[in-house]
């Protein structure tokens, strides 16, 4: 299913720099990290403002940034929307932080997405496909075992929908407008299946400068513009000019599969890279669009837009809580 709105408008654009940042192809000291990814903005928002940053890398025009997360060295990165993005970014992490054969101690993957159950609901499937189930990438053992003893102990989860930072202009808490009250307690849901997949047809989606909390380039705590987004977006924009894309997309939005608890367009392709680097992995997804909702708005896309700020927080306080807990493993 295509799991996330996509609406490619020309946007003005800012130069700008990274204050501090290195461009340095390597990083040079090697000991294993974590690796921290999200796909958009909203999503690695609670991770990065919980992260004590010590050093912002540009490679290939991605920000990476290094630091200490809930006791763990970690990197984290924007993939960017859509399979090609995030099995790029994850690609270009391995080839410049990974430590020979340790490469990364393990990657983590926190968003939103699709699914069968109530909005704000967390999933942590226990495994991924981007085929439509012929091939699964396991989530890691240790680290399913890790959330759910986490789980078991507790994990307050919100029930109250912020505003966000819909501009992503970082001057305001994402939620310090709380606007809606979910009738449904969330739940965190553990096993079962997830499936990314690709409605951009193996092109990788480019993200706007300056265009928000979705479908920018930055998260929105750094600043909002750098000057290597402008050819990331110039040389991804081709292939979505044409506006039959769009118009085809949004007709028939599709739904989630049955069999599937999460639905998204990004983990899986993260997972079969950790997969071929042998290297653990796990995945939590939070339900931007699904049952309960007060406002009853028509789904995918329009429950996306009110609710992802509310998911991508819930998917992080679990994410946040197992990260507590795998430093200690």
């Amino acid at each position: 299913m295509n799991r996330r709105l996509v609406l490619l408008a020309i946007t003005a654009i800012s130069l700008g720099v990274f204050p501090g940042a290195s461009a340095a192809p390597r990083a040079q000291a090697c000991h294993p990290r974590l690796l921290v990814l999200s796909a958009f903005p909203a999503e690695i928002g609670p991770a990065l403002a919980a992260t004590a940053v010590s050093k912002t890398v540009v490679i290939d025009g991605r920000a990476f940034f290094l630091g200490r997360l809930k006791g763990n060295d970690v990197v984290l990165a924007l993939t960017g929307i859509g399979l090609v993005n995030a099995d790029h970014t994850t690609r270009v992490a391995f080839d410049n932080f990974g430590c020979g054969k340790a490469a990364f101690s393990g990657i983590v993957f926190s968003g939103v997405s699709g699914g069968h159950t109530y909005i704000g609901d967390v999933t942590v499937p226990s495994r991924w496909t981007l085929n439509d189930g012929k091939t699964f990438y396991p989530a890691d053992p240790r680290m399913f075992a890790t959330v759910q003893t986490v789980v078991a102990r507790g994990v307050p989860l919100e029930q109250v929908s912020p505003l966000g930072d819909c501009a992503c202009l970082g001057l305001v808490d994402p939620d310090a407008v709380q606007t809606i009250h979910m009738p449904h307690k969330p739940q965190i849901l553990l096993g079962g299946k997830g499936r990314s997949s690709d409605p951009f047809i193996g092109n990788a989606f480019p993200c706007i400068p300056g265009s928000g909390d979705v479908f920018g380039c930055q998260p929105c705590k750094t600043p909002r513009f750098a000057a290597s987004d402008i050819p990331r977006f110039v040389q991804g924009a081709a292939p979505f000019l044409n506006p039959n894309f769009f118009l085809n997309y949004f007709k028939n939005p599709s739904t989630t599969p049955a069999g599937y608890d999460a639905d998204d367009m990004e983990t899986a392709a993260v997972a079969r890279v950790a997969a071929e680097k042998h290297v653990p992995f796990i995945g939590f997804r939070a339900l931007s669009d699904g049952l309960g909702d007060p406002l009853m708005l028509p789904g995918f896309p329009a429950q996306f837009f009110v609710y992802r700020q509310y998911a991508a927080e819930n998917a992080a306080a679990v994410e946040l809580a197992f990260l507590a807990a795998w430093a200690k493993h």
